[in-house]
């Protein structure tokens, strides 16, 4: 919402500054996103006179100027521009300026052989219009050396708030200048209409017809003004709307512009040659279309309100007008519409048909109802003033609602909700300034909502206007008292695994990233998603039609869009939701990876030693592993089980779990197939752990460590080589190993692998290395070779394996 600070003062009698008023808004919660000073942007531009223009010696469309500034000895200016001539003033910038225009800042130049110090300015390269076919031409009184920008009027800020969705009355200057008010920012002046009497009644009636379906109009007025002159607005109010970013038109579209911005209040005007007999708001039917004013045409169907006269339909309702019936130059007669419309309704067809507009914007959220026909009173009078014409009487259809919302509104509330303490005097000239209507006492009032507020509910809400008025900065620091206890961790434990994997895998070298909760339906097949519960009823785009079900297919995505532009080794984690359902259960956090190219974990690309390889399993499954390690989950009682889900290569991957009904994640290649669906090249390998699958530690009875277990003997190692089927996991070898005297035996692990017709077909040879820890003294030969025969008869009993020659 933008306005500039005088129009903000036709409104508002203060004498605060632009910098107190933005301060001002921020506080009452009407954000400033930003406050354009052109006053200040063009303070070097100055108006000069042109002393002398002759012909470039060396071009033929450039002249070489004098030019007068006004501070000395004139200027040497080279202009290209086709008006520029002796005598003529215009606004000139001297070297050092920022030529907003062009986005350039000015230095001193030789073009074509001669100096130029400076330049003279078309009103584009100041932004203040699309001219750029000539430098500016001032009058001959313009005084020379003077800021042109105060000379012009153009020292009028303009203040760019935020409105949140709850507040509709802002959306206008008087709404805002009302909450100013409040804030003791100066006064609000009186913004009463006077109606304009009617000399002869309407000829073109209005009819409601919506038949046995809910009606979409609650009221419409009309009105119709005839002898009307059209044309160009005056010049007040297209610099009023210019300011704001619109593009002046004709009189009678300038002003429904400027209502709309002004008070809020969205109108449009026919142009009553145009319609054919009476008009009738009703929902559109199948097959109706209707060429709009931004010249495009809509397909409509019967959820959507229209405007229809006898030929069709005319006006796509609270949104757009249309073509047939809009204004021109050759207008005589116009029909005013003032009327109030099913926010909802206008909501759902706005979004159907992509049309945004500002009418829209104000009716989805709610208009003030009670203002409906003075803003029809206050646009005739516009008409009337700029246009002329003959008024008639204003008929209308339907009832206007008058909303009186009572709350009971205990004043305690705002102590006990907002942490202040304001006089009850003080609450009831707050709520009185905005609009309220009060009545009772202590401690409990009785407010009203004023019209304007849809928005208000409750007691909540008064609390919230108060506060917001007489200030957050009132609020007391109260410092959080002190305990003698040992704090106790604020983070669950799910929030504390989610930090910590972020930072372990960033110490892998993965990068991380932020991908959409949405994927493309395709996408969310591919990994086990695309449920209908779990589609979007609006998405923002095809590409983002389903939640997640998995973390790996933006990740996918993301690498191959830096592949695309020329990083083809990258690798990327994220740490976030995925969804397998929609209740509260199924949403799931993960820690996913994907590693693409030669992104392993100690080197990719090109190096004077050899290539580094092509990512595969074995990189991911290092990656899961180490973030399993560092969150504290027992690895080595882990299961991995050869082969994964579907979206993983079956040969190439394999699932991780603590027995089959606690899969704590997958790593493994991607399927071509996955690849293919997503249009991703390859090699990729990825990762992907839910952290919530991950047993929590054991609790113990005190938070002090216990006593660390070293030992002065001598661990003995032993090796052993088995001939097991190559079908057999090397993982069951381990672990029957490691079962054959838990008390001894510390760690077990593979150190080779050997296949050959040597040991026979289908057959491997797995070795592996036997740690023994005595605690309590040193092992016999006989001790160790007893649990060397455990081991082995362990091995024979789970693999069926053998001791290899």
């Amino acid at each position: 919402m933008k306005f500039t600070l005088s129009w903000l003062k036709e409104h508002l009698d203060t004498e605060a500054s632009v910098d107190a008023i933005a301060e001002g808004l921020t506080r009452i919660g009407l954000e400033v996103e930003g406050v354009e000073d052109k006053a200040k942007q063009l303070a070097p531009f100055t108006i000069a006179y042109v002393v002398s223009a002759v012909q470039h010696p060396n071009a033929d469309r450039l002249r070489v100027c004098m030019v007068d500034t006004g501070s000395g000895e004139p200027v040497q200016v080279v202009c290209g521009a086709p008006n520029a001539r002796t005598g003529m003033k215009s606004v000139f910038s001297p070297a050092g300026t920022y030529i907003p225009g062009k986005n350039i800042t000015l230095a001193v130049g030789t073009i074509r052989g001669v100096e130029s110090h400076g330049m003279l300015c078309s009103a584009a390269e100041l932004e203040l219009s699309e001219d750029h076919d000539g430098i500016i031409d001032l009058p001959d009184d313009a005084p020379v050396g003077t800021p042109y920008a105060e000379w012009a009027g153009l020292a009028d800020p303009v203040i760019d708030i935020a409105i949140t969705p709850n507040r509709s009355d802002c959306l206008g200057v008087y709404g805002v200048a009302r909450d100013l008010a409040a804030a003791g920012l100066g006064t609000l002046k009186d913004g009463a209409v006077t109606p304009v009497a009617g000399t002869f009644p309407c000829p073109v009636g209005v009819t409601l017809d919506f038949g046995d379906t809910p009606s979409l109009c609650p009221a419409f007025g009309l009105r119709l003004v005839r002898g009307v002159k059209n044309g160009p607005s005056p010049d007040w109010l297209q610099a009023k709307l210019r300011a704001i970013g619109l593009r002046p038109i004709n009189a009678l579209v300038d002003i429904t512009n400027y209502l709309t911005f002004d008070r809020g209040r969205p109108l449009h005007v026919f142009d009553a040659a145009k319609v054919h007999g009476h008009l009738t708001v009703r929902r559109a039917r199948d097959g109706e279309g209707l060429l709009a004013l931004d010249g495009r045409t809509y397909a409509l169907d019967p959820s959507m309100c229209v405007i229809a006269d006898d030929h069709g339909v005319e006006s796509l309702a609270g949104i757009m007008g249309g073509e047939a019936s809009g204004c021109s130059e050759d207008t005589v007669d116009v029909l005013i519409e003032s009327a109030l419309w099913e926010p909802l309704a206008i909501a759902q067809t706005g979004r159907k048909l992509g049309i945004n507009s500002d009418a829209r914007y104000r009716f989805e959220r709610g208009v003030d109802p009670a203002f409906m026909l003075p803003g029809l009173e206050l646009a005739t009078k516009l008409v009337l003033d700029l246009c002329g014409g003959t008024p008639s009487d204003i008929v209308v259809a339907g009832t206007v609602p008058q909303p009186h919302r009572s709350v009971a509104f205990p004043i305690a509330e705002v102590k006990r909700l907002a942490g202040i303490d304001p006089s009850e005097d003080e609450i009831r000239a707050v709520l009185t300034a905005l609009g309220f209507g009060l009545s009772g006492s202590a401690p409990v009032l009785t407010a009203v909502a004023p019209s304007w507020r849809p928005d208000i509910d409750g007691k909540a809400d008064l609390v919230e206007e108060v506060m917001r008025i007489v200030g957050v900065d009132r609020v007391p620091s109260t410092p959080l008292p002190k305990s003698d206890d040992v704090t106790r961790p604020v983070l669950t434990l799910l929030q504390g695994r989610t930090r910590r994997a972020k930072r372990i895998l960033a110490a892998r070298g993965l990068v991380e990233a932020v991908t959409w909760s949405f994927v493309a339906k395709r996408a969310a097949e591919a990994f086990g998603g695309g449920a209908p519960a779990l589609a979007l009823a609006n998405p923002i785009s095809t590409d983002m039609s389903d939640m997640r079900p998995s973390l790996l297919p933006g990740l996918l995505l993301a690498v191959q869009r830096n592949a695309d532009r020329g990083h083809d080794d990258a690798a990327l984690f994220e740490v976030g939701q995925a969804f397998r359902g929609t209740r509260p259960s199924d949403q799931i956090i993960a820690a996913s990876g994907v590693r693409r190219g030669t992104a392993g974990v100690s080197a990719a690309g090109r190096h004077w030693q050899g290539k580094a390889a092509p990512v595969g399993v074995f990189d991911v499954k290092a990656d899961a592993l180490a973030l399993l390690d560092s969150l504290g989950a027992a690895v080595d009682r882990m299961q991995i089980v050869p082969g994964g889900p579907a979206w993983f290569h079956p040969g190439r991957s394999a699932t991780i779990q603590l027995g089959p009904q606690n899969v704590i994640g997958w790593f493994g290649e991607f399927h071509p197939a996955t690849l293919e669906i997503l249009d991703i090249e390859g090699p990729v390998a990825g990762f992907e752990i839910v952290l919530g699958a991950i047993p929590a530690p054991k609790s113990r009875p005190t938070r002090t460590k216990p006593a660390i277990d070293l030992t002065s003997l001598q661990p003995v190692r032993r090796d052993f080589a088995f001939v097991v089927e190559r079908s057999v996991e090397s993982a069951k070898i381990v672990r029957a190993a490691q079962s054959a005297d838990k008390n001894l035996i510390a760690a077990a692990s593979i150190f080779d692998l050997f296949e050959g017709p040597s040991i026979g077909a289908d057959k491997k040879s797995v070795a592996i290395e036997v740690t023994l820890q005595p605690s309590e003294r040193t092992l016999t030969e006989e001790e160790i070779d007893l649990v060397s025969k455990k081991i082995i008869v362990q091995v024979a009993k789970a693999t069926g394996g053998v001791l290899r020659a």
